[in-house]
C-alpha cells in the first residue's frame, strides 16, 4: 500500500505518486495491432433531448463508455491491471490463471484481454447478472462460477470469497482485485478524466458517476479536482447499496435491486468519499426507465446503470445555470441486457412499467382469484434431492415450490433446472437440495388483485407463474399457472363473458 490519505477506516491511494500511462489519441494511425488499443478515447456527445424535457438550463454531455470494445468502461481497468501485472510478473504468459470476482463488465474486460493474451481466465458473478454477461464471456473463453445473489460479500458463498478460495486451490492462478487494486482508479485517473478534461478544455462544472467498485468515480473526480477545483463530483448509488454518504441515505428496506454494476454492501478500498461532493441514491424503477429514454429519445445504445446516472444527472444538475457544463458517465451498452430492461414484458412484470391495455381482450382485466388457479406442491427447504424430483414426479407439474419453516417460499424446484445441473454442471443428486433450487421465477400475489393480463405478459417470458399470498409479512404458495392453464382459463372466461 502507497501513503495516501485514510477513507474512514480505510487507506486510500495517493495517485499522484503512482506511474501514469498517458495515452494520446493519434488520429492518423489507421491500423491498431489488437482491439486491446482500442480501449478509451470514447467520444463525449452533447445530449440533446432529455435535458430540455426535464427543464435543465446547462450544457449537459454523455461519456459513452459503452463504445469501448468489450462495451463497458471496464475495459480501461481491466487492461491496465492486466498491464501492471505482467510488468511486476505477478502474470506469467502462458502460465498464469487469472480470476476474478465480478458483476460481469470487469468479468468481460478481463475475458477479452485473456483472450488476446493467451491466459486462462475463471469469472465468479452472482447470479442475478444477465445471460447476456455470462454468453459473452463464455464466447470469449472464460470460465463461468456463479454465487447467489443474496450472499452478502464476506459470506463464505459471494463471489468475492467464492474466487479467494480459488485462487488458493488453483496452482498459479492470480486474483488482480479490482475493489483494491490501485490500477482501477488509475485508469481513470490517466484516462477517462484527461479525455473529458481534453473535451471542454478543462472547464466543467459537474460530473455524475455511478459508484460500483468506486475506481471510477474517484479516479475522475481525484485528475477533476486538481485542474478544475470548482467542478462538483456527483456519486450515484442505489438503494439498497451502503456507498453513499451521510450514511443515513443508506436506510431502506430494498434488498435486492436489478440495476447491474452499481452498489455494493462494503466499502471497496478504491473508494474515496472526500473527492465526492454529493450523492444521489436511485430506484430501479427511475433508472430503468431513464436508459430506455436515453435509448429511444437521445439514441444512445446503454445499459441500465447508465439510466441510473442519468436520473441522478437530471436532479442534480437543477443547480446549474445555462452556460456550465455537466458530463454524464454512461457505463456499459446495450447487450448485457436484451433480455432485461429492454424487454416490455420484463418491466412489467416488475411494476416499472405499465401493463399494456388490450381492450378487445374481455378477460385482459379480470382479477385473478384462488379458485382459478392449479395448486402447487411444496416440500420443505430440509428436503433431500431425490425427495424433491419424486414429489417433483407425482405433481405432474413443471414446478414444485421449496418452502421454510414457516411456509414461506424461498425457491422452486423445475425438471428443466434440475436436468441442466446434472448434465452441463456434473451435479448428482446426493447434493443438498439447496444446490438446486431455483431463487429467479416470476410471482404474482393474489391479495394484490393481479389481472390475467399481467399473468399473460410473465408468460410471454417464463415457462410458468408462482401463485403466492401474503400473510402478514409471509409469501406463501398457494398455486401456479403455465401457458396451457392460463389459455384453458382465459378460453372459459371469454365464453362466459360473451354468454352473460
Amino acid at each position: 500500500m502507497q501513503n495516501g490519505t485514510t477513507n474512514g477506516t480505510l487507506e486510500y491511494f495517493d495517485l499522484k505518486d503512482m506511474p501514469h500511462i498517458i495515452k494520446a489519441l493519434d488520429r492518423n494511425q489507421k491500423l491498431q495491432p489488437d482491439i486491446l488499443h482500442l480501449i478509451g478515447n470514447t467520444p463525449l456527445v452533447k445530449l440533446n433531448k432529455i435535458p430540455k424535457q426535464e427543464g435543465l438550463q446547462c450544457d449537459m454531455y454523455a461519456k459513452c463508455e459503452y463504445l469501448n470494445p468489450g462495451g463497458s468502461v471496464k475495459d480501461r481497468i481491466a487492461y491496465r491491471m492486466v498491464l501492471d501485472a505482467e510488468e511486476k510478473c505477478i502474470l506469467k504468459p502462458g502460465k498464469s490463471v487469472i480470476i476474478e470476482p465480478t458483476s460481469g463488465n470487469t468479468g468481460i474486460g478481463l475475458a477479452l484481454a485473456a483472450a488476446v493474451k493467451g491466459y486462462r481466465c475463471i469469472i465468479v458473478l452472482p447470479e442475478k447478472m444477465s445471460d447476456e454477461k455470462v454468453n459473452t464471456l463464455i464466447a470469449l473463453g472464460a470460465e463461468i462460477i456463479r454465487t447467489p445473489t443474496e450472499a452478502a460479500s464476506h459470506d463464505p458463498d459471494s463471489n468475492i470469497m467464492v474466487a479467494r478460495r480459488l485462487v488458493k486451490e488453483i496452482p498459479d492462478a492470480v486474483m488482480l482485485d479490482q475493489y483494491n487494486n490501485v490500477c482501477n482508479p488509475l485508469a481513470h485517473y490517466d484516462g477517462t478524466a484527461e479525455e473529458i478534461l481534453w473535451s471542454l478544455d478543462d472547464d466543467v462544472d459537474m460530473v455524475v458517476i455511478g459508484a460500483g467498485t468506486c475506481g471510477t468515480v474517484s479516479g475522475i473526480a481525484h485528475k477533476i479536482k486538481e485542474r478544475c477545483p470548482k467542478c462538483i463530483i456527483v456519486g450515484v448509488d442505489p438503494f439498497g447499496s451502503i456507498l453513499a454518504e451521510p450514511e443515513e441515505m443508506n436506510k431502506s428496506d430494498v434488498q435486492m435491486y436489478e440495476v447491474e454494476g452499481i452498489g455494493y454492501d462494503f466499502l471497496p478500498k478504491v473508494l474515496d468519499r472526500k473527492v465526492i461532493d454529493r450523492w444521489v441514491k436511485t430506484t430501479d424503477k427511475d433508472a430503468l426507465n431513464m436508459s430506455r429514454r436515453l435509448i429511444r429519445e437521445e439514441g444512445l445504445l446503454c445499459g441500465g446503470s447508465s439510466g441510473a446516472v442519468m436520473w441522478a444527472a437530471t436532479q442534480a444538475a437543477k443547480s446549474l445555470k445555462s452556460g456550465q457544463k455537466c458530463v454524464v458517465i454512461l457505463p456499459d451498452n446495450i447487450r448485457n441486457y436484451m433480455t432485461k430492461f429492454i424487454s416490455d414484458q420484463w418491466m412489467e412484470a416488475r411494476g416499472f412499467k405499465p401493463v399494456i391495455k388490450h381492450d378487445k381482450l374481455p378477460w385482459w382485466n379480470v382479477v385473478l382469484t384462488k379458485n382459478m388457479i392449479q395448486p402447487i406442491t411444496c416440500i420443505s427447504h430440509e428436503a433431500t434431492t431425490l425427495e424433491a424430483l419424486e414429489a417433483l414426479k407425482k405433481s405432474a407439474a413443471p414446478v414444485i415450490s421449496i418452502v421454510d419453516d414457516e411456509g414461506a417460499i424461498c425457491g422452486v424446484f423445475t425438471a428443466d433446472n434440475a436436468r441442466k445441473r446434472l448434465a452441463n454442471m456434473a451435479a448428482s443428486t446426493s447434493e443438498d437440495l439447496s444446490q438446486f433450487i431455483v431463487k429467479k421465477y416470476y410471482t404474482v400475489d393474489v391479495t394484490q388483485a393481479p389481472a390475467l393480463g399481467l399473468v399473460s405478459r410473465m408468460l410471454d417470458i417464463s415457462p410458468f407463474v408462482v401463485i403466492v399470498e401474503s400473510v402478514y409479512s409471509t409469501k406463501k404458495p398457494i398455486g401456479v399457472l403455465t401457458s396451457e392453464d392460463l389459455l384453458q382459463l382465459v378460453t372459459e372466461k371469454s365464453l362466459n363473458l360473451s354468454c352473460s
